[in-house]
């Protein structure tokens, strides 16, 4: 079994090959979902030496599979947010410490002490469903910042408006966390200038508004807040894992997490950087489900673990993987 220690204290591009490797034998020998998709493509540990040939797993397994590679008990199931009657995910976490420990110290990697903040979270359509992974880090967050005004927020944003405001003005480090649809709304109604606050987006439209290129969304959200760059948010149901965007859209991974592009004509073929291609997700804190995803993502890999996404596929299945169809 590996330990957990070993994924989060990475620090260098060999130790992080090296737990791949141990992590992609492990999974294929106790994950009967990931073990199966491998024989399907003729793939044994012993042709896998170096990353780009261990395969990743199609996100839609979420969907229609329990993605599981440890006997112990679920003591959590995070679910994706669809609409009515659509087939959600579901991410069956068998020991919620090691996600604690992941997004905790991928936060204060990125941003320091959450101590340090007022941590206020406007995201209403995650609130009105049960199973949110991103709630469950928000709320630990929130109680971890032991700041008596952090909190959520649902359809209050005059409350939430006259609070940001005299945050600012005493000069308080703020993080707004917010899902884009619901950051529109509070800067259509209210516009601010603000010195000393994070505006982080989460992505997600919802149905409710017209989707956005992210340009076009940043730079609303920018003059809306007063602010000089709108952060971003990179996660998902079937990950426990975040990558960070400072600005720009351009996110950054933790040591223990990376991305890779693939072909989009051939699901089996990593593309270099600066290609557009479909994303694959490194998550080493999915030890006990499936470490190595390729998501429905359209993105580009840029030096430094860094990358952008684009956009998304436009058919619901990941051409060249649907090799499963159970």
């Amino acid at each position: 079994m590996i330990r957990t220690n070993a994924i989060f204290n990475i620090q260098t591009g060999g130790q992080f090959e090296s737990v791949c490797l141990e992590v992609f034998r492990y999974q294929f020998e106790n994950n009967s979902v990931y073990r199966s998709f491998c024989d399907l493509l003729y793939i044994h540990p012993s042709d896998v030496t170096k990353i780009e040939n261990i395969p990743f797993l199609p996100i839609q397994f979420f969907k229609s599979h329990d993605v599981l590679s440890s006997a112990q008990p679920v003591e959590k199931v995070f679910t994706s947010s669809g609409t009515t009657g659509a087939i959600t995910s579901k991410h069956q976490v068998t020991d919620i410490a090691v996600y604690k420990e992941s997004f905790r110290r991928a936060f204060s990697h990125f941003y320091g002490a959450i101590e340090d903040y007022v941590v206020l979270a406007l995201l209403p359509s995650y609130l009105e469903r049960d199973g949110s992974s991103l709630i469950y880090m928000v709320d630990d967050l929130i109680k971890q910042s032991r700041q008596l005004a952090s909190g959520f927020y649902l359809d209050n944003l005059s409350e939430l408006k006259d609070i940001l405001i005299s945050l600012d003005a005493q000069g308080k480090k703020v993080l707004l966390i917010g899902v884009s649809f619901a950051l529109l709304d509070l800067v259509e109604l209210y516009q601010f200038q603000l010195k000393n606050t994070i505006i982080m987006e989460t992505g997600g439209m919802k149905g409710r508004r017209k989707e956005l290129i992210r340009e076009e969304l940043h730079d609303i959200l920018q003059k809306g807040f007063g602010v000089t760059a709108i952060h971003s948010e990179y996660g998902m149901t079937e990950l426990l894992s975040q990558a960070y965007s400072k600005g720009q859209g351009i996110f950054e991974c933790p040591k223990w997490m990376q991305v890779l592009t693939r072909d989009p004509e051939d699901a089996l073929t990593i593309l270099p950087k600066n290609k557009t291609g479909g994303i694959n997700v490194i998550d080493l804190a999915n030890i006990n489900s499936c470490a190595f995803i390729a998501t429905q993502d359209l993105g580009k890999l840029l030096p430094g673990n860094r990358f952008e996404i684009i956009g998304r596929f436009d058919n619901s299945d990941i051409r060249g993987c649907n090799l499963m169809v159970l």
